[in-house]
């Protein structure tokens, strides 16, 4: 068995850098940048969440701890997949989906 030549890469895709503005990985041979306007869901999370990504399959990748799955193609054309978070940018999401909110007492008619 022999390993990789010294200073390439073994990992099928890995995180190298998250900035303000997004994340940078390689998959495989190719660097790939993914900004936070067009992947919002990245933004609050965890560093060690976002840096454990998996290649899923072939052009997919998965981050288990996120359960986030994203094809390969839709970081290359965002705008064939138009169907993005929700959540407004800089915006956390306000406890769980389904969770109901608080809201202000209403008079009843004719007050």
């Amino acid at each position: 068995m022999r390993s990789a030549r010294r200073g390439r890469s073994t990992s099928q895709v890995e995180i190298t850098q998250i900035s303000a503005h997004g994340i940078w990985l390689l998959a495989g041979d190719r660097e790939l940048f993914m900004p936070f306007e067009q992947f919002p869901w990245f933004r609050t999370e965890s560093i060690a969440a976002v840096m454990k990504v998996e290649l899923a399959g072939p052009g997919h990748l998965y981050w288990p701890d996120l359960d986030v799955d994203l094809a390969i193609e839709s970081i290359d054309h965002p705008e064939r997949f138009p169907l993005v978070s929700q959540v407004p940018p800089n915006r956390a999401v306000k406890g769980p989906v389904g969770a109901r909110t608080r809201r202000k007492p209403t008079r009843g008619r004719g007050a």
